[in-house]
């Protein structure tokens, strides 16, 4: 989602909290949110789905501090301004908030531009705040100053930080330029897009362009260097006696795998080269197994679990947990 639909998309209301929210409170009204609308508690539920990915957009923005001060600061500006949008083809849902640099210091007072800080011809006295800020250049023996580099964010999500993707970003006089994400840029990771940033004031080579990406959490995946995390419920049933199930991956088909006889919580089935792909190699996925325990049983269910207890071996699970504690 670019940052111009920010100001069209009421975060707060969508997960029916007040501004003023606290992280916590704000954290147990999205779980809340989560377990009504999650795709599993509503198979088939295309609407169920779509409330699911909206709460979770809203709260992936609003549980972020950085994010979220930047979310207030371009809602507090009016539905009447806008960012220059990427241009056609600018997937991947970016936040791309770069500021109008090189137009001088006389911005419209009041108006868009005054939100970032413009910065001066020699690559001093730079404003503050993340957008368009300045590194500035430096001279090395006598020879010609390089443009100061330009700082900058940038916000996509899970799938395309993990696949990469070519965009397309405004620069300097509105003029577009393409961008290739590699796949696999992790949360925090810097871009230096270089020769796009301040052009010298005496001949010499232009600065850079350093951009800081920023990933969305997945609400189903997670990273772990270049393998892919994801927790898989299956039945008790399915755990003791063992089951074929279906694991979901990023991006691609499921796969089936092989719950074993006697599967206990937190066994993690490898699932080779389904994790993140890049120049330096390729992670697997790994699916942690989690026993769901069923939390209403009929009176039929009941029964056999108690003619089950009755048969099952005498063995004390926490024996061994005891003794070590001691």
């Amino acid at each position: 989602m670019a940052s111009q639909d920010w100001f069209d998309k009421d975060f707060y209301e969508v997960l029916g909290v007040d501004k003023s929210v606290s992280a916590a409170d704000l954290k147990k009204t999205y779980r809340k949110l989560a377990r009504q609308y999650h795709p599993d508690s509503n198979p088939g539920d295309a609407k169920a789905e779509a409330k699911f990915k909206e709460i979770s957009e809203a709260y992936s923005v609003l549980n972020d501090p950085e994010q979220r001060e930047e979310y207030d600061q371009i809602r507090a500006m009016g539905s009447g301004a806008r960012f220059s949008a990427p241009g056609a083809g600018a997937g991947g849902g970016f936040d791309d908030v770069f500021s109008r640099f090189g137009q001088g210091r006389q911005a419209p007072s009041g108006g868009f531009d005054d939100f970032f800080s413009m910065f001066d011809q020699q690559g001093g006295g730079f404003g503050s705040g993340r957008f368009g800020q300045t590194t500035g250049g430096f001279r090395g023996f006598g020879g010609p100053q390089k443009g100061a580099d330009v700082t900058a964010r940038t916000t996509i999500d899970f799938v395309t930080a993990a696949k990469g993707e070519t965009i397309t970003l405004q620069g300097e006089d509105n003029v577009p330029f393409k961008v290739k994400i590699p796949a696999g840029v992790s949360d925090g990771q810097k871009i230096r897009l270089r020769g796009r940033g301040r052009p010298s004031p005496d001949g010499g080579e232009n600065g850079d362009i350093v951009v800081t990406v920023a990933v969305r959490p997945h609400p189903v995946f997670s990273r772990d260097g270049l393998n892919l995390r994801v927790t898989v419920p299956v039945t008790f049933t399915e755990a003791a006696l063992g089951a074929t199930i279906e694991v979901p991956t990023l991006g691609a088909d499921p796969v089936r795998l092989r719950v074993a006889p006697g599967t206990p919580s937190g066994r993690v089935l490898r699932v080779k080269g389904r994790g993140i792909e890049t120049t330096k190699g390729h992670g697997d996925l790994l699916a942690e197994v989690q026993v769901a325990v069923p939390a209403h049983l009929d009176d039929a269910a009941r029964e056999a679990l108690e003619r089950f207890q009755a048969l099952e071996p005498k063995e004390n699970p926490r024996a061994d947990l005891m003794s070590k504690a001691r």
